[in-house]
């Protein structure tokens, strides 16, 4: 299989096709680490991270970490009144 090599901004790309993506299980936005041996170019799955691997944070957990606080103190100290916002009327085809 070949490829041709493109100019992408400042540096130069390659397409991987989806067939070679799949066998190396790899998908859109994984990393991974480009090394240089006996002029090729070697492209492995990049091992993550312990922080990466973490799930993300919920909103709460966020918002306890900012304020060093326990959630419930934090709605108490800096209540707000959660109400529906209104957008107006349709303008196009939205559907409600």
């Amino acid at each position: 299989m070949t490829a041709i090599i493109r100019k992408w901004g400042n540096s130069h790309a390659i397409r991987l096709p989806k067939a070679v993506m799949e066998l190396a299980f790899l998908k859109e936005s994984d990393s991974v680490q480009i090394s240089v041996e006996k002029e090729q170019v070697i492209i492995k799955k990049a091992e993550q991270s312990a922080a990466h691997k973490q799930e993300r944070k919920t909103l709460k957990q966020r918002v306890e970490e900012f304020y060093g606080k326990d959630f419930e103190t934090v709605l108490n100290e800096y209540p707000y009144d959660f109400q529906e916002a209104d957008s107006g009327l349709p303008v196009g085809e939205e559907i409600w």
